[in-house]
């Protein structure tokens, strides 16, 4: 197992085949070159996964590419679509190993991250990027749920009429980067249209409330809020629960 936060995959011992999860950064990234707060989040969610039975790819869209953050829009070609890119190729990479149930992959994403998994539970959006591979479903921690305006090319939503992957969304009451009123806007007709949406606003909550190195990181973001977050052990691990009895219930339930 990795002693710092990378791009890793993880395993459980044992021949398998196991169920696996592909876990997504926030806007950061794993390993910031000027930052000397390493993402030890992301690697405690990894080692989580392995210690409940899954295979863990623990994916840097960041590093490899030499870009610090993508807090601020994309740098050196990463972009949301490469994002998804990246998570649906994860996907692919993961149901070629011998070990692995290829019919139980799941997908986690964190803040920048969890924008990927709205995005890839997308019909449209898996075919396009990712030859119409599908997670059996999607957890999407703090994510930002507003439209994208390029500086180049046409304007589109992050969440999408179209989403055909089971989705579970943890929002923040308080968090005002990716602010939970904007989720459930779309949230809502979805759901009332019979897609598999679902989702639990945690109160007095904050952005990145996993996030214990950024305990009481203040800062202005992309759209001009101001933000602060504050990290919660009792949300953190009732995240863990969530997104983990989320992945049972949908592997306990039949096939596709």
């Amino acid at each position: 197992n990795p002693d710092t936060p990378q791009m890793a995959l993880l395993k459980p011992d044992g021949p398998g085949p196991f169920p696996a999860l592909v876990l997504l950064h926030q806007c950061g990234g794993l390993r910031p070159v000027n930052a000397v707060r390493l993402n030890w989040s992301m690697l405690g969610w990894a080692k989580e996964a392995v210690s409940r039975g899954y295979v863990a790819l623990l994916l840097d869209s960041l590093g490899p590419r030499a870009v610090d953050s993508v807090c601020f829009g994309a740098r050196n070609g990463v972009n949301l679509q490469r994002g998804v890119r990246d998570a649906l190729q994860g996907l692919a990479h993961l149901q070629k190993l011998p070990y692995v149930d290829a019919k139980n992959v799941y997908f986690a994403g964190f803040s920048w991250g969890a924008m990927i998994g709205l995005l890839s539970s997308s019909a449209s959006w898996s075919e396009a990027l990712g030859e119409g591979r599908h997670f059996r479903s999607v957890a999407v921690l703090y994510p930002g749920c507003f439209d994208i305006h390029p500086a180049n090319g046409p304007s589109f939503p992050l969440v999408n009429r179209d989403i055909d992957t089971p989705v579970l969304a943890l929002l923040g009451e308080l968090d005002t980067e990716t602010p939970a009123s904007d989720c459930l806007s779309r949230f809502e007709p979805l759901k009332a249209a019979g897609r598999p949406i679902e989702w639990h606003l945690y109160a007095g909550t904050t952005h990145c409330w996993d996030c214990e190195t950024l305990d009481g990181l203040r800062k202005t973001d992309l759209r001009g809020a101001s933000v602060e977050y504050r990290y919660s052990r009792e949300n953190t691990r009732d995240a863990v629960e969530g997104v983990f009895g989320f992945f049972s219930r949908i592997q306990g339930a039949s096939s596709p």
